[in-house]
Formats: C-alpha cells, structure tokens, sequence
C-alpha cells in the first residue's frame, strides 16, 4: 500500500515537472495582438510536443534540446474572453484572454510616471474601470547577459490595479480603447532615468564606432569605481552643502531645482549599457503587438548630438529584432525645462533636434509637448495632454482615423534680403497661440550671435528679422531649455522647436 502511494505521488511529481511553461508575458487576463500571426513560446521537457490552441486556431511544435519551444498562431479577430490551452504531458490553461491592439509602452522616468502622482489622480483613478484594457507591467530587472523571461502579470484596469501604472500609458490606451471599441493591451517596460544604450544590444554598440565609447567608458568607470566611490563619500557633506545653496538660489529665482548629487556608476547601475534591453526587453520578444510609444531623452541630453544615430539605431534594431517590419514607432519630444530659460546652447536644445530628425525613418511619429512640461520640474505631473498627443498619432497613422496629429514641423528656410521666410509642415493655419506677437524666435548673421527676432506670419510662412541683423544667416525658434514661444497651427498643436543652421554646438564631439 505505502509503495504504491510512493509511485503515485512521484507519478504525479513528474506530470507536475512536466508541465510546458509558457513565457511569462503569456497569462490570464492578457491581450493577443489582432490581425497578425501570433508567435508563443516557452520551456517544457525536451522532445515534447506542445500544441497552443485558442479562438479556433491552434499550432503545435516539438521542444527541442535546449528545452524551448515556439509556434506561430494564425491571426486573430478582435473579439473574447476566450481560453488559451497550452498542451503538452498536461494542459496549462489561461482565461480571460482578449483579442484586441497590443502596444509596448518603453523609455525613462517620465513613461514610469504612476497616475496616482498626476494632476487629479484621485478622480482619474476612481473612473479608471475599463474591462477591455489590460495592463501589464515588467518588473525591473537589470542583467548583464541575456534573460529568457519576464517578471509580471496582466490585470484587467481597475482603480486598483491602474494607480501605481504608467500614467502616459494608461491615457494612451483608455483613448484607443475609447476610439477604436476594442481590446487594449498595454505592455509597460521603463525604467527611470535610463539612457538610450540600456536599452540596445550589446552587439550593436561595439558594432558602430559612434557608439562603441559607451561600452569602453563603462568598461572604464566600472574598474575605477571603487577609488571613485570612496572619494564620492568623502566629499559627500561639502557637495550637500553646495546642493542645498544651489536649491535655494533656484527657488528664489523660480527655477527647477538642481540634481542632488549622485554616487558614481558602477556594477548594478541602472547606467550599465544593455542592461535593460538584457533584463526586460529582450524577453518579450516576439510578443505580437502593433507598435511602441517611448518617452526618453533625458538620459542623453549630454551627448544629444550622438543621439541623432543613437535614437534611429534603437529603432531600426528593434525593428529588426521583432520581424514585424517597420511598425508604428511614436515617441515624445522633450518638454521644458528651465535650466536655461533664456536662448542658449543647450543640450536639451539639440536633444529635441535629434528626436525632430528621427522622423526622417518610416512610421514614425513625435508628440511636441514644449508647450505642457513643468519649468520647475523634470517630472510634470500632467501626463495626460502627452498621451493624448500620442493617442492622436496613432489614431490618424496606424489607425486611418481623420484626427489632427501633428503642430507644424520646419521644413524650408529662404533667405530674402534683410529677411528669412521659414515654411512648415502641418502649417495650415499658421498662428501665435495666446497672444497676437509670435515669440520664441531668434536670427544670426554670420557672426553666429542670436538675437530675439520679429516674427510675422504671412501667406502661411513665417518671415523672420531683426534691425541688427541686415544679413540674416540663420533662424532658431525654441532653443532653449524651457523657451518662451508659442507658435501653433489651427488645431492648436504646438510647432516643434528647429534651427536652420547646421553649427556645432555644444555635445558635438560628445559621445
């Protein structure tokens, strides 16, 4: 008798070892993207044959050596709950499964930004009950090699499950799931204060001479760091000290405040190059989805001018890596800031030059928000005209819908004389919101000094010029951190800061 409970019990402990495990990314409550073969994978004994079946399509494979396993299903309806049964020695099974719009929600602080920290949080929070949006938020992992999974779960979005979720995300997806009624799935992978490179390959960082000084400056940093942390504590009083009178000053002048002081980078910084791409990213692919929404360019404001190849390359390897082609791809422009209210060279500045030119690539799309950043905060609290501006892009460009998208973007400038007639695109309706003067525009000769300049519009163009400069060489408009400008077009959508000229500035040599 006792033996043969000793053989059932390890009978049942081995159907138990046995059963296939889907990737984490794969769960109750979670959304498949519609419309477009539907890879699923996971991990089960070797030689096993998995079969995933699900809205009367089903696909099978057979685990291979390393014990991983994948298949294709064939694209889906909108439509559910439906059940997803994943078989193999035994069954697992998921409920509550959504056919619907799959978005991948990614970048730095500002995508981390949690509703319940926004203006009117309570009240957002309390209507936040929308069965057909599912969240999903990946847990912050940082690796130096390759992960296989993901941490998190789908919910469905409830006040008490939405507060603590990406605001700019949230927003976005309650307004597609608003336009278009059907499901929604918001996948959240972000992490505050990253740089660009964590979130790239290894491979294609050393590949690239551009960016290659990333890795060898980390490389670098990380065998000084323990000389540097010590120094960094030694002198940690006299650099609060210094923060302190640095923070007062600013918020006598009505500043944002200066970045207290940090200790140096080193093994397990957020900063280390790849490690969210490793730790986060990586995993979710090839999870079907129809595009990405990134909010991120603090991080790289230093070497903005390095960002120009930086920014596209992460698109074009996502892309690549994904095998879905050039899917919708829309970011956010940085807002203002007033580290430098006044005109100058600005990092920032060229930061918001080099996402502009990243329009250049194919389904792309840039939400300009200079006009709702907080000047004393690097962290706005009103993320939803954000999300809104992202929701718009995606609504006219993925989803054929007739809303307006875009402010006007420079496209052409002519020099005329005493004067320079700068011409936009989405320039229909050429207007200074607010008041009856344009601001925010400068013009230079050739002596490269900017001066504020008299704008006018005229025959949907602007003309550019001031006194002091009889032979204008170049116009800039918002090149600053936190510019004072306020050119729109008729759908009030706020044109996005350029300069004609091409001079070096100051992340030039940067990388």
């Amino acid at each position: 008798m006792l033996r043969s409970l000793i053989i059932i019990l390890a009978a049942a402990v081995l159907t138990a070892a046995a059963a296939p495990k889907p990737a984490s990314v794969f769960g109750n409550g979670m959304v498949l993207q519609q419309g477009m073969a539907v890879p699923v994978w996971g991990s089960a004994e070797p030689g096993e044959r998995i079969t995933v079946s699900v809205a009367g399509r089903s696909a099978s494979a057979v685990t291979g050596e390393d014990g991983r396993w994948r298949v294709s299903l064939a694209p889906l309806t909108a439509g559910g709950p439906y059940e997803m049964t994943v078989s193999g020695r035994s069954d697992v099974i998921f409920s509550d499964v959504m056919a619907g719009e799959v978005w991948i929600c990614s970048g730095q602080s500002n995508m981390t930004f949690a509703l319940r920290n926004t203006v009117n949080a309570a009240e957002e929070i309390a209507s936040a009950e929308y069965p057909l949006l599912r969240l999903f938020t990946v847990r912050r992992v940082l690796s130096d090699t390759l992960r296989g999974d993901v941490e998190g779960r789908w919910e469905r979005c409830t006040p008490g499950t939405v507060e603590d979720f990406s605001a700019v995300a949230y927003f976005f997806g309650r307004r597609l799931a608003d336009s278009l009624g059907v499901p929604v799935g918001l996948v959240h992978v972000s992490w505050g204060g990253t740089a660009a490179e964590g979130w790239m390959p290894r491979s294609v960082l050393l590949s690239d001479p551009d960016f290659r000084p990333i890795i060898d400056r980390w490389t670098s940093d990380s065998v000084a760091f323990p000389a540097a942390m010590k120094a960094f504590t030694d002198s940690l009083p006299a650099l609060s000290a210094r923060w302190s009178a640095d923070s007062a000053a600013a918020v006598s002048l009505g500043r944002a405040l200066p970045r207290k002081p940090t200790a140096p980078r080193g093994p397990g910084h957020r900063d280390t190059p790849c490690g969210q791409y490793n730790g986060m990213l990586h995993p979710l692919i090839p999870f079907a989805m129809r595009g990405v929404i990134w909010y991120q360019g603090e991080g790289n404001a230093a070497r903005a001018h390095q960002y120009r190849r930086l920014f596209p390359t992460l698109i074009t390897t996502w892309r690549s890596l994904w095998g879905q082609g050039d899917f919708p791809f829309y970011y956010v422009q940085l807002p203002n800031l007033d580290r430098q209210p006044e005109p100058s060279r600005s990092g920032w500045a060229e930061l918001r030059e080099a996402q502009l030119m990243a329009l250049s690539l194919p389904n792309t799309g840039m939400a300009v928000t200079i006009d709702v950043g907080d000047p004393k905060d690097l962290h706005p609290r009103e993320k939803r005209p954000v999300a809104e501006r992202l929701a718009r892009i995606a609504l006219a460009k993925t989803y054929g819908r007739p809303v307006p998208y875009s402010g006007p973007l420079y496209r052409t400038f002519e020099r005329n004389g005493k004067s320079i007639t700068v011409r936009f695109d989405h320039g229909g309706g050429l207007r200074a919101n607010g008041t009856a003067a344009l601001t925010g525009f400068t013009v230079a000769g050739d002596d490269r000094k900017f001066v504020p300049a008299n704008a006018v519009i005229r025959d949907g163009a602007v003309i550019v010029s001031h006194p002091s400069v009889p032979a204008p060489a170049a116009v800039r408009y918002a090149w600053a951190d936190a510019p004072a400008c306020n050119l729109t077009n008729a759908t009030g959508l706020p044109a996005s800061p350029f300069r004609t000229d091409d001079w070096e500035e100051v992340t030039h040599d940067r990388k």
